[in-house]
């Protein structure tokens, strides 16, 4: 069996920048874009380096600020992806209700979708459903909740509208935002609540703990060795976690090259694979109940992503570094990367 690998990337302009006076443009092209002083590195970038692999992603777009700057700027996000054969699906952040004037759900307010009772999760996923199809996308299969925030009235309610998959399930955020009563074992396709749950694919660092697959959150020797475990105990699928922005330095002022050679190795590592397919949500197909092994712990795999962490903020982040340190993280990277 060959184990269907989503790469999904969280779509969504910059609330923050938005709080700052930012304009919507300017937004649009440090959160979309990627735009910095070294090139733009945002979804067209992603989208480039994918299908150099021959991949294609999952881009969960986030419509709401649609309330704020108009339909325009999510139509200017959907139709490039959909045109470039990828997938587009549902993504919320319910913090925008916030800065909406004159629309019918203006009066709401929340951080995440889970602190809304069950008849306005309804009405809020209804309408971002239809924001995102006016913006040119189909009609979406698939849900993530904005900071993984959702809960068991979120999957009631995307049952109700006839959305098939929920990716809100994030087993490493469970003592965080994600509040939806699952045990951390779930396993893709398990049906919850009327809706079938496509879990954040997780790692053991350490012994008792584990981590998000996310780009920005494993080095590139634990994210090749995740995929490889996966494809060898079969599972159904693999899902990974990025962002729109995620290459970029916290400030977003420069690109990460830390990040982009993790995203480039992830994808060759997929291409490579004979067990390892890409595929988006419309093209999974449900598998019978299976028990998932998660990628056991290995110290030095975990201290050397440690290490590749801490050179990345002084480098990268903070800018400053001495000769030492630049010279150390050439050969962090180099161990890491074999």
């Amino acid at each position: 069996m060959v184990t269907k690998v989503q790469f999904t990337v969280d779509t969504e302009l910059s609330l923050r920048l938005h709080q700052q006076g930012v304009s919507a443009q300017d937004n649009f092209d440090s959160s979309i874009t990627g735009r910095c002083r070294d090139g733009e590195f945002g979804i067209f970038y992603q989208m480039e380096r994918l299908e150099h692999y021959g991949l294609t992603g999952v881009f969960f777009v986030d419509p709401m600020p649609a309330l704020v700057y108009g339909p325009g700027v999510i139509a200017r996000i959907v139709e490039p992806i959909l045109k470039r054969g990828h997938e587009v699906q549902l993504h919320i952040h319910t913090e925008w209700l916030e800065f909406a004037q004159g629309h019918e759900l203006c009066d709401l307010r929340g951080r995440n979708i889970a602190d809304f009772p069950l008849d306005d999760q309804v009405r809020l996923l209804d309408q971002a459903r239809a924001l995102l199809m006016i913006a040119g996308a189909p009609e979406p299969t698939a849900f993530r909740a904005g900071n993984f925030g959702a809960n068991d009235d979120t999957l009631r309610a995307l049952s109700s509208i006839g959305v098939q998959y929920d990716s809100s399930f994030n087993p490493a955020f469970v003592s965080g935002e994600c509040a939806i009563n699952l045990p951390l074992d779930t396993p893709p396709f398990s049906q919850h609540l009327g809706v079938g749950i496509i879990p954040v694919s997780v790692i053991q660092d350490r012994p008792g703990n584990i981590r998000a697959v996310q780009l920005c959150a494993l080095s590139a020797w634990e994210m090749r060795d995740a995929l490889a475990h996966a494809a060898a105990y079969d599972w159904p699928c693999f899902t990974i976690v990025s962002h729109s922005f995620e290459l970029l330095s916290r400030d977003r002022s420069k690109v990460n090259p830390i990040i982009t050679r993790r995203f480039d190795g992830m994808c060759q590592a997929i291409a490579e694979h004979r067990k390892l397919e890409d595929a988006g949500f419309h093209r999974l197909v449900p598998r019978g109940k299976s028990s998932l092994q998660t990628l056991p712990a290995n110290l030095v795999r975990t201290a050397l992503r440690y290490g590749e962490q801490a050179v990345s903020r002084l480098r990268y982040e903070a800018g400053i570094a001495s000769t030492f340190l630049i010279n150390e993280v050439t050969t962090l990277e180099s161990v890491v990367a074999i």
